[in-house]
């Protein structure tokens, strides 16, 4: 008998991948007759821009409603093309590899996390590490790293790089 998921983590970040991912869950999803959590996680102090170390709240919550609102689109734009509507939208403030490998995991007790291979920031990857390969070794449920596009052909991700520098910074 094969695995039946049903509580589906997607992690996304603006990035083309992680909505791929969005799309490849809701699949998942709707065959299991799961749950799909969107998530973005806001890491407020990995913009040292001001010298006391934090951010004013005005910011923070601007920060907040942005992504609130990127959320919120993913999930009309995937109901109206799917049918799909069990997705629940959050919004979290942290270091994106723990919150999404070990906090919400365990808040929400999701088995399963969908994630693009790539994210949007290939400096953030070479000083601290991909927040994918942390999350595929360290989270305590299945993880998928979607490396295909919606027809199974590899993404090209020199194509994808491109793209992501042209979508909503979150």
């Amino acid at each position: 008998m094969g695995q039946q998921y049903q509580q589906i983590l997607v992690p996304v970040d603006g990035s083309i991948q992680a909505e791929l991912a969005l799309k490849k869950a809701v699949t998942v999803a709707q065959r299991n007759h799961a749950h799909v959590d969107l998530l973005n996680v806001l890491r407020i102090n990995h913009y040292g821009f001001y010298a006391s170390g934090s951010m004013p709240g005005s910011v923070i919550h601007e920060l907040a409603t942005d992504a609130t609102s990127y959320l919120t689109s993913l999930v009309e734009t995937t109901e109206a093309a799917t049918g799909f509507t069990d997705l629940d939208i959050h919004v979290r403030f942290g270091n994106p590899k723990t919150v999404i490998a070990h906090e919400f995991v365990r808040d929400h007790q999701n088995d399963l996390i969908m994630l693009g291979a790539t994210g949007m920031s290939a400096v953030a990857r070479m000083v601290e590490g991909s927040v994918t390969a942390y999350v595929s070794r360290m989270a305590d449920v299945d993880v998928m790293v979607i490396r295909t596009d919606e027809a199974g052909n590899p993404v090209d991700t020199k194509q994808v790089a491109v793209k992501n520098q042209d979508q909503p910074k979150l």
